[in-house]
């Protein structure tokens, strides 16, 4: 595994197919999209509850990218450290949860 594979904060990687990977990277371009589209509306002094609403839209596909992936990382990596024994999956997934829950 080389270091561009690596995650910086705990050094473990996902393997993901070719079709979730593009799914994945899909939902955050439309996401990278949407905020540029909020900045131009800042920058126009456009009018606040219309900045709002797309607020509400990225906050939207910002949870449902948050969806995808952790029932992708349930169904893959929580339920393989499972089975091979590795218990201390299931605090990393409560702790996981808790600060998506913030």
């Amino acid at each position: 595994m080389t270091e561009k594979e690596m995650c910086g904060c705990c050094g473990k990687t996902t393997d993901r197919s070719e079709e979730e990977r593009k799914k994945l990277i899909h939902r955050l371009n439309r996401i990278e999209g949407q905020i540029r589209g909020i900045r131009g509306m800042v920058e126009n002094d456009a009018y606040c509850a219309d900045i709002l609403v797309q607020s509400a839209a990225v906050n939207a596909a910002v949870n449902a990218f948050n969806k995808e992936l952790l029932a992708s990382h349930i169904r893959g990596c929580v339920a393989r450290d499972i089975r091979e024994g590795k218990d201390e999956v299931i605090d990393e997934l409560v702790a996981t949860l808790q600060k998506l829950m913030k």
